[in-house]
């Protein structure tokens, strides 16, 4: 079946009203959940072969993770769905105001490869639950999960209401020709510009998920031994491939040596003196990601890791330190199992510089002081933060999820997912009894009676 036929058919299934009310987006969802929980070995198996995933890190970051989302949304759906009832202006009464959330149409989802489970689901669950149709494009980077994902969705839903569409950048490039009523994009900057592009041809709105470099502040008053194990946790899950990941730590001079004897000590914790060895320990997504890690190991001194095995697609956890601020690797996102650790020594400098960035997906620091925490969250700019922790703000899903500026635009989870989805519109319900001539022409209130009634009657 041809692109634009499955569109044109999602088209029409959406216009017929059939995905609008609450039953049908419950049972769109119940299928979806049922097909994953039968899909389950798959999925883990493909999560393995694409990324090298183990199974406990793949059910709690993709598979369960997903299941999760999808109880959320139906538990709360029903609050969702409500339409909001604001109160009319006394010159608008006698009347009733609405807002209700209405889906936005055929939409397209397209998704990376670090998380191809999840990033595909999560946007999907929340194009469903707020009544949309949907065509996702996962990436061709992880075939195998992509393939699992085609099947259990198509084995859940019809391609009216869900499709998944596999292929590579031809294949996206197509999509983007079609009309959609929404595009929602997770990936690299480059490529969300593209999709920006051709968005505005149509002017499709789109929420854009994007990544940057998301540094980490550790201050002299952290617990260093809790916050290298958390560090450490976040920068190392799937071998660093994730938009949220520590991209770097900035630690205050006076501490940075107990901390990366505290990271070090993690690390061996974590995956034992060989972490190739390791079940525990997943492998880069291609021989080409290698390549690059690989470059921005050069020319920098290494605490621990530093090995590489190209065909195996290892990359060692790795910890640098004494990098140079305009070094490559300071320069793009890792995205990878490298953290450089800087020092600072006065904090203002530190934060003067980050500010001098573009502004990344996610902030972390560490420090026992609230004082301390409120002023460097009023001092930088991030999609979100996490403050003593690392990437947990992700697992709530009553925190809207999101970039800013260069790290994206929009949001997803829970309700800012099916807020993402869904139009708020308007409506203004009056009756045919009362009808005032004072609205209509001649003018029957002198200008001066006007500009006293005016901001008292639409108050």
């Amino acid at each position: 079946m041809r692109l634009s036929e499955i569109v044109r058919n999602q088209r029409i299934t959406f216009l017929s009203g059939a995905t609008r009310d609450r039953r049908s987006r419950l049972e769109a969802l119940d299928a979806l959940d049922r097909a994953i929980r039968a899909a389950e070995t798959e999925l883990l198996d493909a999560l393995r072969a694409d990324l090298g995933k183990p199974a406990t890190e793949a059910y709690a970051s993709e598979v369960g993770f997903v299941l999760a989302e999808i109880a959320h949304a139906r538990r709360n759906l029903q609050r969702w769905m409500r339409p909001a009832r604001p109160t009319s202006p006394l010159l608008l009464q006698p009347a009733r105001a609405q807002v209700v959330p209405e889906p936005r149409g055929v939409v397209l989802i397209i998704s990376p490869w670090n998380y191809p489970f999840q990033l595909a689901c999560s946007p999907l669950i929340a194009a469903l639950a707020a009544g949309n149709t949907a065509i996702v494009k996962p990436s061709e980077h992880a075939p195998r999960t992509s393939a699992a994902l085609a099947g259990l969705v198509r084995s859940a839903l019809t391609p009216e209401r869900a499709h998944v569409v596999t292929g590579g950048p031809e294949t996206a490039a197509a999509l983007l020709g079609e009309r959609f009523d929404h595009i929602f994009f997770t990936g690299g900057g480059a490529v969300g510009r593209h999709v920006l592009r051709a968005a505005a041809e149509t002017l499709t709105p789109c929420t854009l998920e994007l990544g940057g470099k998301s540094p980490c502040i550790v201050c002299a008053d952290a617990d260093i031994p809790v916050a290298a194990r958390r560090i450490a946790w976040g920068k190392f899950l799937n071998a660093g491939q994730t938009c949220v990941a520590p991209d770097f730590v900035w630690a205050d001079r006076r501490i940075v040596a107990p901390l990366l004897d505290e990271l070090t000590r993690a690390i061996t914790q974590f995956y034992g003196p060989d972490p190739r060895e390791s079940a525990d320990y997943g492998r880069i997504v291609s021989t080409a990601h290698v390549d690059r890690l690989q470059a921005l190991l050069l020319d920098n001194r290494t605490v621990c890791g530093g090995v590489t095995d190209r065909d195996a697609r290892y990359v060692a956890p790795t910890i640098l330190t004494d990098v140079a601020p305009d070094a490559p690797v300071m320069q793009e996102e890792i995205f990878g199992p490298i953290l450089p650790v800087l020092a600072y020594d006065a904090l203002g400098d530190a934060l003067d510089a980050l500010r001098e960035r573009p502004i990344p997906l996610a902030l972390y620091l560490f420090s026992q002081s609230r004082a301390l925490q409120d002023q460097i969250l009023a001092r930088t700019r991030s999609g979100g933060a996490c403050v003593n922790d690392t990437l947990l703000h992700l697992l709530n899903p009553r925190l809207p999820f999101g970039g800013l500026g260069d790290s994206g635009m929009g949001a997803c989870r829970g309700r800012a997912g099916f807020e993402t989805f869904s139009h708020r519109r308007s409506i203004l319900r009056r009756g045919a009894g009362r009808d005032s001539a004072l609205r209509y022409p001649p003018a029957r209130l002198p200008l001066r009676w006007l500009r006293r009634l005016l901001p008292l009657l639409l108050r």
